[in-house]
């Protein structure tokens, strides 16, 4: 079962702007589906290691990691900011392009987005943001199960996800872009262990 939305009505950006800032939301075609409550200590500890390997393998390169809440805003057109319809807040998200960056967070599709699983957000991340992500041109979407020590990886080819590839959490695995980044998943199972 998915994230209930907020409400019926759809929204844009510019009303998100004005919510209260202790309520997280994220807006998928208009829709507010509020956040879960805070991670888990065993989801925390897996985007940690994910996120620093990521941002210690791009010392010194053009792409940028960032870790949620960080605002990833994916406009259907030229819309001004207020009019977007859609942003996310995947738990960690690279873009390499600086162009899509701004202090609000970021416009336009990151070159690769991982999400860490959880029970209440599960089926949120396999289907509706899944579908999404491919919408807009997402290269790389990763999808990390912890119960499982699992990673399911979705790469753009033209235009669409092909059959994901499956991998268990040992040996090492790395996106297409950044080239040559590879991610220890043992590290990450070790992460677990603790």
């Amino acid at each position: 079962m998915g994230l209930p939305p907020r409400d019926q009505h759809l929204h844009t950006y510019g009303e998100y702007l004005s919510w209260p800032d202790d309520l997280r939301y994220e807006l998928i075609d208009g829709r507010a589906y509020a956040m879960s409550p805070a991670p888990t200590r065993r989801h925390q500890e897996i985007v940690g290691e994910l996120f620093g390997q990521i941002h210690n393998q791009l010392r010194g390169h053009q792409c940028r990691a960032y870790v949620a809440p960080f605002d990833v805003r994916l406009p259907r057109g030229n819309e001004s900011d207020d009019d977007i319809n859609t942003v996310v807040q995947p738990d960690i998200a690279v873009f390499c392009d600086p162009s899509r960056l701004d202090e609000r967070g970021a416009r336009g599709a990151p070159d690769w987005i991982i999400e860490v699983l959880s029970p209440g957000t599960a089926s949120h991340d396999q289907l509706l943001k899944r579908d999404l992500y491919e919408r807009h041109r997402v290269a790389e979407y990763w999808l990390v199960h912890p119960a499982d020590r699992l990673v399911t990886v979705y790469r753009l080819l033209d235009g669409a996800y092909g059959k994901p590839h499956v991998q268990e959490f040992a040996g090492s695995l790395g996106p297409k872009t950044p080239h040559g980044l590879q991610v220890d998943l043992d590290l990450l199972s070790a992460a677990l262990s603790d």
